[in-house]
């Protein structure tokens, strides 16, 4: 047995521990061995098989996209889906005409599925993962990755053993901007990189996350009010069924991250892709607070400062009550790369400029480039059908994903770091050749 296949069972033993008991219907979590089953082997003309897991608000979007790129060019098809919530089964299930359970380990032993789709709240993201791709799919994985730093250790490790395609569902990383940045600063066009900065910023009366709650759904719901509440605790510290909890996960901590989680990830991938090569933070801290809306414990506003092994830090803002963003760019000793003129980092736009510093800048990059701005022109694409639509090439290729693995890890550290240094209300660093995170210095 290597290290590695012992650190994942004992991780999946570890989670199974840690979770409450299914419902009666349902057999117990069992540890398991890693079992490394290969998936089919799809031909040319063959459809690739789909299922979801989490057919909720965000999962019913997902899996709407991957039918409806089937439906045009019959190389896909989404054959079941899953949720906790007996009448988001019904509509998955009338919608996209497939079968429908409640149970996600249903979808795993299913042969004729050669992909899933993740988009359950982010506590169960790693564990469904490694289930899935062990029973021999590929996985379509809904950002955030996972919901701790170990869980993103764990579901790198698995893509290397078991040759499965993950790609991260933050879908603006297939955005034509990010890749046209990378070009740029390798082509030297900003200098010495400095820093990296970003904004996520919204406003709303009821306050972010606060979705609509169904009053008669619950555990004692009946028919299509039925929610198998022990089964969505899964791994989460055990607790009486709480309908916020369950509708609007998203405002507290046993099952997300906050902001850094769901909003940071779409800004902190991207720039992993621009930079060229992947990194993970060297040192992170967090602030913030919840100053308006404090119905969650979660903040609704909520900075990031980290600092990277390179010489470059990264700054990301944001608030759930005020709408105004930053500039998103990335700054450079002789010039800066902005990447949207409105503010939000992973906003579209038709191009993006290189500002150069006229007066800071090295007489060598200065004769090259010139004083004023350059704006290179970006491709305008639908990035959640680009990027489905790259997932589904590469199940076919075995190529590696737009949003890969050990780029989507390098995000995952930085969010989950941000996390807990806000909770601890300590400057942390990472130890990148033990994945440990510390209150101390790493030693050179």
């Amino acid at each position: 047995m290597s290290s590695s296949d012992f650190n994942r069972r004992d991780f999946l033993k570890k989670a199974s521990a840690a979770g409450t008991a299914l419902s009666a219907a349902a057999p117990a979590f069992a540890a398991r061995p890693a079992a490394k089953m290969s998936g089919r082997v799809i031909g040319a003309n063959d459809r690739i098989q789909v299922a979801c897991i989490g057919s909720g608000g965000r999962g019913f979007y997902v899996t709407n996209v991957f039918y409806k790129l089937g439906q045009e060019d019959n190389k896909s098809v989404v054959v079941a889906a899953c949720d906790v919530y007996q009448k988001r089964v019904t509509k998955a299930k009338e919608a996209y005409k497939c079968e429908g359970t409640l149970d996600y380990r249903e979808i795993i032993a299913r042969k004729d599925v050669d992909a899933v789709i993740v988009a359950t709240p982010d506590h169960w993201h790693a564990k469904i993962a490694l289930e899935a791709m062990d029973a021999g799919k590929d996985v379509y994985l809904e950002k955030p990755m996972c919901h701790t730093i170990d869980e993103a250790k764990q579901l790198a490790d698995t893509v290397k053993e078991t040759k499965r395609v993950l790609q991260v569902g933050s879908q603006t990383t297939s955005g034509d901007q990010w890749h046209k940045a990378k070009k740029a600063i390798a082509d030297g066009m900003i200098g010495k990189h400095i820093m990296s900065q970003g904004s996520y910023h919204r406003n709303s009366v009821e306050g972010e996350w606060n979705w609509p709650i169904d009053k008669e759904a619950g555990p004692d719901g009946k028919g299509e009010n039925y929610i198998d509440w022990k089964m969505w605790l899964g791994p989460a510290q055990k607790r009486a069924y709480d309908a916020d909890r369950f509708f609007r996960f998203r405002k507290y901590w046993d099952y997300s991250g906050g902001v850094a989680t769901d909003l940071f990830f779409h800004v902190a991938a991207p720039m992993n892709i621009c930079w060229g090569e992947p990194q993970f933070p060297a040192k992170v801290m967090a602030s913030g607070g919840i100053y308006a809306f404090h119905d969650r414990e979660v903040p609704d506003t909520f900075h990031l400062i980290a600092e990277y092994g390179k010489g470059y830090s990264v700054v990301l803002s944001s608030s759930m009550a005020n709408s105004q963003h930053i500039p998103g760019l990335i700054r450079g000793k002789d010039a800066s790369l902005i990447m949207v003129e409105h503010g939000r980092f992973e906003g579209r736009a038709p191009y993006i400029t290189v500002r150069p510093e006229t007066r800071g800048g090295s007489p060598e990059y200065l004769a090259k480039f010139g004083k004023e701005d350059i704006k290179i022109p970006v491709e305008d694409t639908d990035t959640m059908r680009t990027h489905v639509g790259n997932f589904l090439d590469c199940i076919r290729t075995r190529n590696k994903p737009t949003l890969d693995v050990e780029t989507a890890a390098r995000a995952q550290v930085l969010i989950s770091m941000a996390v807990q240094s806000y909770r601890q209300g300590r400057v942390l660093y990472f130890d990148e050749s033990k994945w440990k995170v510390s209150d101390r210095p790493v030693k050179a």
